[in-house]
């Protein structure tokens, strides 16, 4: 794939690709590839920053990253292929206060909001906006609607919303401009765990609905 690297400080480098398939492919070539010196990887919507330890050469691994990204292809966002022991499965209550909008928007009935939502894996692309909070990406394509027009001032933690093409759960309390169709009593932030974040990027999602 095409990328573009830019520098950012003396400790990191920002390369930047075409979307998020290429984002969801650099990623996971970067990380298989164990880079000397590389300690942390964060994607986002269009770039993968990759920080080193001070002292890391940068030119040599500038070179790397070119060659490991012109080696690697994009991968599709929907993660349905996954195994089921790799995805983890969110039980969600689909009584959202933006349901009926939701449905309104994409001409479907609630039901098949719900059924859309549950009926393939999401993948986690990147994390933002919040410690916790997960990017997910691939699913159906009928659920693109947009964002509210008035953002609420308050969002209840595990409230499962839709904006453009992503899915997401608020991992606390906040304010906050994405449809709401559903909760979930998943923590996704808990500072005492081993992995704060529940979810991760790369990782696999499916949602299940169950009863209040």
């Amino acid at each position: 794939m095409k990328c573009r690297l830019l520098n950012s400080g003396d400790t990191a480098v920002l390369v930047e690709v075409a979307g998020i398939d290429e984002v969801l492919g650099l990623h996971a070539a970067l990380t298989a590839a164990d880079l000397a010196g590389v300690i942390d990887l964060v994607p986002a919507a269009r770039t993968v920053l990759v920080q080193v330890t001070p002292g890391t050469p940068m030119e040599p691994l500038r070179t790397r990253l070119r060659q490991v990204a012109k080696d690697t292809g994009a991968v599709h966002a929907d993660a349905s292929d996954d195994a089921d022991g790799d995805v983890l499965v969110i039980p969600t209550v689909y009584d959202g206060p933006d349901l009926d909008a939701v449905a309104e928007l994409t001409g479907l009935e609630a039901q098949e909001v719900v059924a859309a939502h549950t009926g393939q894996s999401w993948r986690v692309a990147f994390a933002g906006f919040a410690p916790g909070f997960g990017y997910l990406v691939g699913g159906d394509v009928r659920l693109q609607v947009p964002r509210r027009d008035d953002p609420r001032t308050e969002v209840p933690a595990g409230a499962v919303g839709l904006a453009g093409e992503f899915s997401g759960v608020y991992p606390r309390v906040s304010p906050g401009g994405w449809q709401l169709i559903g909760r979930t009593e998943l923590v996704m932030w808990d500072e005492t765990r081993d992995e704060p974040a529940l979810l991760r990027p790369g990782g696999a999602v499916r949602f299940e609905q169950v009863d209040a």
